[in-house]
């Protein structure tokens, strides 16, 4: 037998004026065909457990088409069609498939579709028909629609976050849908959507409340009838109407169960909302806690979240811990003009350099500062271990280490870099162990690689297009009314 393999990764931030185009997936990666299982086969992601999972049972894994772009803004209309069009294309030149694994990530937008990943689902369903079946893998911070699942017959979502399990799931994929194509068994699937946004200070797997709502998750799959369920907490950073948190089930050949089971425990989530609003702490707040525990401490910097679409070149916390002279402090920022000036000038200069805030001034000012150019750097580096988002390959661009005149360590990067490998400080010959502060731009995405050198954490509330305190964005497309925003919603 032969099963084809489809991802098309992108979380969409439509809080991000710049649009993502076509030249962003083939930055980080747009392959078809047989390009696709040499690329993947050795990473830690769900592809990769999708390929494992497949010859485990003997059946042979094709690679059809594969597309994924760090998250960003919404994707461009002629973009969203031309990968569709190559997706389908594809498709077509294998007429000899007996079923399809995809991964889509779930919070998908298009200018042209707001549920895009469910349009793309869909449009692969009609093509391929309805007689085999289709199996995938969903990031938890999918906003997961009723159109994803009616075009698929089985979805698993990540059971972490940071998300390091994700090769696992795609193996667990894998494995029900050879079960399937055995005959062993008749997967039913179906969701709950409770009108609830989680806040995303509240969606660390290992924290409440989410670890609870894991645990009740855990236990329904072991319930007799039940072939898999999951859990969505949703991505707040999308307007859209499928917006918020989900619950999914899957049954053995039973459509009512899958349903009941869903509803329950969505039921659960709703009735335990009071848990799911997000607590902030300042950043003057969270700078003196850093400097009284014991070090390294990382803050992570909320509204610059690299991994949630932001551009990665704020500085507000940077700037306080200027003002405050703290040094044995690092932040990394992205400034492509910054990079070429600190580049010309060579290692060993001092000069002033203005750092930052370059696409906005939504997540701070430029730092206008006095500093000396440390070193330079190509910026590439590889992480071998699992960390969020199943990425081993990084590429930061050219890359200049500065130290500023109160003794800041500033890492100045030529393309937005998410902060998922502790490689982005040693590669460039920094000891994470040196500094006091470790800035991160993340929420929860960072804990994974910096846990191993950080014994605390303090999520920081930053202004910008992933702040954590939603009241400060305008939502016009999102369900009303809805958790947390109308206080009293009902459901």
């Amino acid at each position: 037998m032969r099963v084809g393999v489809i991802s098309l990764l992108h979380e969409s931030n439509t809080f991000v004026a710049a649009p993502t185009t076509l030249d962003n997936f083939r930055r980080d990666m747009l392959l078809v065909g047989d390009e696709i299982i040499p690329r993947y086969e050795t990473a830690h992601h769900e592809v990769a457990g999708f390929i494992a999972g497949l010859r485990e049972a003997a059946i042979e894994p094709v690679g059809i088409f594969a597309a994924r772009a760090l998250p960003s803004g919404v994707i461009a209309a002629d973009a969203f069609d031309e990968l569709v069009q190559r997706m389908l294309e594809q498709l077509a030149q294998h007429d000899q498939l007996d079923g399809l694994l995809i991964a889509p990530h779930g919070a998908t937008v298009a200018a042209n579709y707001p549920d895009a990943d469910g349009y793309w689902m869909q449009a692969v369903r009609d093509a391929f028909g309805r007689d085999k079946p289709i199996m995938g893998t969903l990031d938890p911070h999918a906003n997961l629609s009723p159109q994803m699942v009616a075009a698929t017959d089985a979805l698993f979502s990540y059971r972490t976050n940071p998300h390091v399990d994700q090769a696992d799931r795609g193996r667990e994929a894998a494995e029900m849908i050879a079960r399937t194509l055995r005959g062993e068994i008749c997967p039913r699937q179906a969701a709950a959507y409770p009108p609830l946004a989680i806040n995303i200070e509240r969606q660390c797997s290992s924290e409440f409340p989410c670890q609870q709502y894991a645990e009740w998750v855990t236990e329904a799959r072991g319930r007799p009838g039940i072939l898999g369920a999951s859990l969505f907490y949703g991505f707040p950073y999308a307007d859209v109407a499928e917006m918020g948190s989900a619950m999914l089930c899957i049954a053995d050949d039973n459509a009512d169960l899958a349903t009941s089971t869903a509803h329950e425990l969505a039921e659960r989530m709703w009735n335990d909302r009071a848990s799911t609003l997000g607590s902030f702490c300042s950043i003057d707040s969270a700078i003196d806690q850093a400097l009284a525990c014991e070090g390294p401490v990382c803050l992570l910097d909320m509204g610059d979240n690299v991994g949630a679409g932001s551009p990665a070149d704020g500085t507000c916390i940077a700037q306080r811990l200027i003002d405050r002279q703290i040094d044995r402090a690092f932040v990394a920022i992205c400034d492509p003009a910054a990079v070429a000036v600190a580049t010309k000038s060579g290692a060993g200069a001092v000069l002033p350099l203005s750092i930052g805030a370059w696409q906005d001034r939504l997540h701070g000012e430029p730092l206008q500062v006095t500093c000396e150019i440390l070193s330079l750097h190509a910026g590439r580096f590889a992480e071998a271990e699992p960390r969020h988002g199943g990425k081993t390959e990084f590429d930061m661009g050219a890359t200049a280490i500065v130290r500023t005149q109160s003794g800041l360590t500033v890492q100045i990067t030529s393309e937005r870099t998410a902060p998922w490998s502790l490689r982005q400080l040693t590669h460039c010959n920094l000891a994470p162990t040196d500094f006091q502060i470790l800035v991160a731009k993340g929420v929860n995405a960072p804990l994974a690689a910096y846990a191993s050198v950080c014994p605390y954490f303090f999520r920081v509330d930053t202004p910008g297009v992933t702040t954590a305190n939603l009241d400060r964005l305008q939502y016009a497309h999102r369900r009303v009314p809805m958790y947390p925003f109308e206080i009293a919603a009902g459901k």
